[in-house]
């Protein structure tokens, strides 16, 4: 694959994708049907924050490698099923080979399920309440340097999220699941996916 200056690259099909994306079939697959597609399904809300949670000190793709373990591990990441895990899940799930083994990251994401549910009775969704977070005008992003690492928003919903008794939700963690969720449209522009992306949000209906 060649790279472009502004952090593009064009892959074997010859399309030319975000400079993350690839060459594995599955990591191409997750940029352009996936990443940036916006979402309003509090149960795939609730499993991208959990799985960008896991992801840090990590490349995204063990991540994305591993996702089937982890939703068959956190029983479909059902927030209400997670939420009912205990310790004796914990210790099953430490010794699994499947996911990532850390137990702070297991705890929390039991504990994130608890505050989820929390979350879900004052805001009515996971969906009304992250989507409150859309950053209005944003220019695109013209190149890699464009992209940010954490914005004001990110670092507002890491807060909150904190606030409220969540873990491992800090701001860069805060900004990937931004970036995942499609609250912002993160391809460059170039990227084949882009414009595809920029239609999607348009469509969207946001929850109230």
């Amino acid at each position: 694959m060649a790279t472009e200056e502004n952090g593009l690259v064009t892959g074997n099909d010859g399309r030319t994708r975000c400079f993350w994306a690839g060459p594995q079939e599955d990591y191409v697959i997750y940029h352009d049907e996936e990443w940036g597609m916006p979402v309003d399904n509090d149960t795939r809300l609730f499993e991208k924050i959990c799985l960008e949670g896991f992801q840090s000190g990590l490349s995204w793709y063990t991540i994305l490698s591993k996702r089937e373990n982890f939703r068959e591990a956190f029983r479909g990441f059902d927030i209400a099923k997670v939420a009912a895990m205990d310790d004796s899940d914990i210790e099953r799930l430490v010794l699994n080979p499947g996911i990532i083994r850390h137990r702070g990251k297991i705890r929390s994401t039991i504990n994130n399920a608890r505050r989820a549910l929390e979350l879900v009775r004052e805001k009515g969704s996971l969906a009304a309440h992250f989507w409150s977070y859309e950053p209005k005008d944003r220019a695109p992003m013209k190149s890699r340097s464009d992209i940010p690492a954490t914005t004001e928003i990110s670092t507002a919903i890491s807060k909150d999220l904190k606030k409220r008794g969540w873990s491992f939700v800090g701001p860069t963690t805060a900004y990937a699941f931004m970036q995942a969720m499609g609250l912002v449209n993160d391809h460059i522009e170039g990227c084949h996916c882009h414009a595809r992306i920029e239609k999607a949000r348009a469509e969207f209906d946001r929850p109230a």
